[in-house]
């Protein structure tokens, strides 16, 4: 097991978990490209490999069991002369070369990475392995397969979700997420890398938690020449990630870059699917609600519970930083360099926003900080024709937080003029909602605040200091 995986705290209990477990284990890991799921399996289990294989992207059944049979040959001579001509006789060559590994209690790992790229249409891959898994894994109590791929519908409807030979079959199941802030930092720390939690923040709102991109920033940057150097500059490491990802995730002609685009230009508390649709003139449907769908199970999007007045709605909006950066910034700025485009008033208008994204994903720091972490709550945005809330946060002990996110240089200065607009919201909320609750409004800004008007208005201050925690 390896020492060096920073974060993933519940993901490596289920791991462990699985290691001392009396039964043989399948587990499946899903979660969008970049995000570390082959670097979790493989250095978690380093130390219990028998057997892996990362499927090959766009190729035909003959090349995937040549894969398969070439990587069974880094363990074992046995099958240099065989030539499975299918998924069945490719695993019960897996089979004999296990039956030669002295049994004992530690466990064997199979790792079968990019799952979904070998299940292609009319392979007979997926039958074949559920019926390695049911005839003959089940029989033994030492072993560990774990299956792993970024297309999170595929993984979710053809093995989370089987309704044929792995129905109810999956013993753990790993949706691995982006890392959060608190991650962020013991990453660099790890990486002797230090930085103020502003400039981590900064970075997080442009790349936000995937393993992979975060690995570009080194020493010595600040978060304007790290984005200027991965994002913007000639050869820049992400400058085609954002065609990339939807290439790798999801299929040709469908809705996904449209969905994301009508989203990156649309209101920042989000958008509803008649919305989405009349902005791109796109057909309501069966390949619209999978597209949207897709989206959701991948992490890029996020559909969220809002009230307008005291009617509840559903809307969507982009829940990826890096999509939302690629969108508002590199796309359409080009042959631009960071150092100059985030001087301008776009970005500060893009960080209001951003941030906000930031704290609906970490609600739970929020909570902890207000010491209602152990309280249920209803988390939600609101809004009428008269005013807006970022986020509330209804609370079941009788107490709703109204929460303002700002995202400002410094300390912000709560005037006059904020108050009134502060206390209108409190207003607006009761007369709308009739709530009988107590009101507390908090804000969380960058630096917190400061001003005598806040004095009696503002129950709470926080810093970005919260979401680190």
């Amino acid at each position: 097991m390896s020492k060096d995986l920073v974060g993933r705290f519940s993901e490596k209990e289920k791991l462990t978990s699985a290691l001392r477990s009396h039964r043989s284990e399948l587990i499946a890991v899903y979660g969008r490209r970049r995000i570390g799921k082959t670097y979790l399996i493989r250095e978690f289990y380093s130390e219990n490999f028998v057997f892996s294989i990362t499927g090959l992207r766009s190729a035909v059944r003959s090349d995937q069991i040549e894969n398969f049979l070439i990587e069974l040959e880094q363990h074992t001579r046995d099958f240099q002369n065989e030539k499975p001509e299918n998924w069945l006789q490719a695993f019960n060559l897996l089979k004999q070369y296990l039956q030669t590994i002295r049994k004992s209690k530690k466990k064997k790992v199979i790792f079968i990475d990019e799952f979904p790229w070998i299940d292609t249409m009319r392979s007979g891959f997926l039958p074949a392995f559920e019926n390695f898994w049911n005839t003959y894994c089940t029989s033994r109590n030492d072993l560990i397969v774990v299956i792993c791929g970024s297309a999170a519908s595929y993984m979710i409807k053809k093995i989370i979700k089987n309704k044929g030979g792995l129905h109810n079959r999956l013993t753990r199941k790993i949706k691995l997420e982006p890392f959060s802030l608190k991650e962020v930092k013991a990453f660099f720390t790890y990486k002797n890398i230090h930085l103020p939690d502003i400039e981590i923040l900064k970075i997080y709102m442009a790349l936000g938690g995937i393993a992979e991109y975060l690995e570009h920033i080194q020493s010595g940057d600040s978060s304007v020449t790290a984005i200027d150097r991965i994002c913007f500059q000639k050869g820049a490491q992400l400058e085609h990630e954002f065609d990339e990802v939807f290439k790798s995730l999801f299929d040709e002609g469908t809705y996904h870059e449209q969905i994301i685009q009508a989203l990156a230009k649309g209101p920042k508390k989000g958008m509803s699917r008649n919305g989405i649709l009349s902005s791109k003139n796109l057909t309501s449907g069966g390949q619209f609600s999978k597209s949207l769908m897709e989206l959701i199970e991948s992490g890029f999007v996020e559909k969220h519970r809002a009230y307008h007045n005291n009617k509840k709605t559903t809307l969507y909006r982009i829940f990826d930083e890096f999509s939302l950066f690629h969108l508002q910034f590199i796309e359409p700025h080009k042959g631009n360099r960071w150092t100059q485009l985030y001087t301008k008033k776009a970005y500060e208008s893009w960080c209001g926003y951003a941030f906000e994204m930031i704290g609906y994903k970490h609600i739970e720091n929020i909570k902890r900080a207000l010491r209602c972490d152990q309280i249920n709550s209803k988390n939600y945005s609101w809004s009428n024709e008269a005013a807006q809330v970022d986020l509330v946060i209804d609370r079941d002990d009788n107490n709703v937080n109204l929460c303002e996110f700002k995202f400002y240089s410094d300390t912000f200065e709560l005037d006059a003029k904020y108050a009134a607009t502060l206390r209108k919201k409190e207003t607006q909320y009761i007369k709308t909602t009739k709530s009988k609750k107590g009101i507390n409004t908090v804000m969380l800004a960058t630096w917190g605040i400061t001003g005598k008007h806040s004095i009696g208005l503002v129950t709470k201050s926080l810093t970005i200091e919260c979401l680190f925690k």
